[in-house]
């Protein structure tokens, strides 16, 4: 029995690889099917089954494709509709794959058809559990995610969550090992581990929501307070898992399309395209194409993409590092932005060289920024991190407008004012300024450097005091 966990980093995320005896399983594949096919296909293994733990919020799963490959099998749990075949899965029933079994637990509280799929091994002892976002490290599944489907509430599925995880998780042996689909990073869970597996045992003494003594209603109220609103492609990504979507080879080849800076400049007017910049931050400031966006490949991609961008099916055209444009039309299916429809050959170089317009961001570091501070206490300093990273520490007297909801808080920012923009490192500012000066935002100041090194540069660091305690 060979079980491999490919782990993704961008989007946090699990996918799994069971082999016995020549025949294989996936779960939860992401859209892009030749790692999982390649795989199979250099052991001598035939994908057998196609295993779905639920229908997946941040990213468009691969198993429509890998299907059609391969001619695996679909199979959900219970209550999962779709509008493509597929086998829905009994509570309880089992698949043989090679020398081993795959168990259906229906785990209902993450979403209604949340399902966990427990593995036995050839002796035919209990091994594994892959929970999905039932289960993860040190956290469990959000339960806001599918409560819009008729009169369920969050809290509704934050009880199924609680007796899921106890009649049908907790009641197996200590030593099952625990895979979940996500770690640290995915917005599935409030506060997950960056481990991405351990043993239920030891969840069962660290995990919150595990605790032996804990009363239901103890449980709903912990698992639903603190919640943010889900990013808004959550519900579209999760729509495109149940009805299907067009084919991961079509959507590359639409996107892998070199265009001239003349064609691309004209390929954006004709098509009123998003212009995504995906270089890195250091070079986007010095130079990129008149209202275009960025959000860098080698930040959380596809979460970013997936919060900012609206309509999945705008068009986008790619300003990428030389080499790495197929990468981004890929990373942009993973999460339904499936309408790439070409990039700039010989990327920004090639727009400069054509001496076509371009614009830049002034940047500065920490050093100059405690300058300006102490010259005029009452400058503008825009803190672009979550309200809990704000709370937690930040310069005195800045404001708080969160990357996330940046579209959103347009109204909270006057053209007439200057600011100095920041986060932890410079990447969502840097994202942030791009979107403000695409929206006719010109006096941004962006600040590249590290929360924890303020303090050192001589700025006022402050952090969040409790109203009624006092307490920081």
């Amino acid at each position: 029995m060979i079980i491999e966990q490919i782990y993704t980093g961008c989007l946090a995320q699990g996918a799994y690889y069971i082999e016995s005896e020549g025949e294989a399983a996936i779960i939860d594949p992401l859209r892009e099917t030749e790692p999982y096919i390649k795989r199979a296909e250099t052991a001598g293994a035939q994908i057998k089954y196609i295993l779905e733990t639920h229908f997946h919020a941040d990213f468009v799963s691969g198993h429509i494709d890998l299907a059609e490959k391969t001619g695996a099998k679909i199979i959900y749990g219970p209550k999962a509709e779709t509008t493509y075949e597929k086998y829905t899965a009994k509570d309880g029933e089992a698949f043989q794959l090679g020398a081993v079994r795959i168990q259906v637990l229906h785990t209902p509280g993450h979403t209604p058809e949340s399902t966990t799929f427990l593995l036995f091994d050839e002796e035919g002892k209990e091994h594994a559990i892959f929970t999905g976002d039932t289960l993860f490290i040190g956290d469990v599944g959000r339960p806001d995610l599918a409560q819009k489907q008729g009169s369920i509430t969050k809290e509704d599925l934050a009880g199924w969550l609680y007796d899921s995880l106890r009649t049908k998780i907790m009641t197996l042996p200590d030593e099952v090992l625990v895979y979940p689909a996500h770690g640290a990073g995915s917005a599935c869970g409030k506060n997950m581990s960056k481990d991405t597996w351990d043993t239920l045992g030891h969840q069962k003494e660290t995990n919150y929501a595990l605790r032996a003594d804990m009363t239901r209603a103890e449980f709903i109220q912990e698992v639903t307070e603190g919640l943010l609103p889900p990013p808004q492609y959550f519900a579209k990504n999760a729509q495109l898992n149940k009805r299907g979507y067009e084919s991961i080879d079509q959507v590359m080849k639409r996107g892998a399309v070199a265009l001239s800076p003349r064609a691309f400049e004209a390929a954006a007017n004709e098509n009123d395209a998003l212009v995504l910049d995906v270089r890195d931050k250091t070079e986007f400031v010095k130079g990129f194409i008149p209202n275009s966006i960025f959000i860098g490949l080698d930040g959380s991609f596809a979460p970013w993409v997936g919060a900012l961008i609206k309509d999945l099916m705008q068009p986008i055209l790619i300003v990428a590092p030389e080499g790495r444009e197929e990468e981004t039309i890929k990373r942009l299916a993973r999460v339904g932005y499936d309408n790439a429809i070409g990039y700039l050959e010989g990327g920004f170089e090639a727009w400069k060289a054509s001496e076509a317009e371009y614009d830049v961001i002034e940047t500065i570091d920490l050093n100059t920024l405690a300058t300006a501070h102490e010259q005029n206490p009452d400058i503008n300093v825009m803190d672009v991190r979550k309200p809990s990273e704000w709370s937690a520490e930040r310069i005195k007297d800045s404001l708080n407008i969160p990357l996330d909801f940046i579209n959103d808080k347009m109204s909270e920012i006057s053209k007439d004012e200057k600011y100095y923009m920041h986060c932890r490192s410079g990447y969502r500012s840097t994202v942030a300024a791009s979107i403000l000066k695409a929206r006719g935002f010109e006096q941004l100041v962006n600040v590249h450097g590290a929360v924890a090194q303020m303090e050192a540069a001589g700025l006022p660091m402050t952090n969040y005091v409790c109203p009624s305690t006092g307490a920081a």
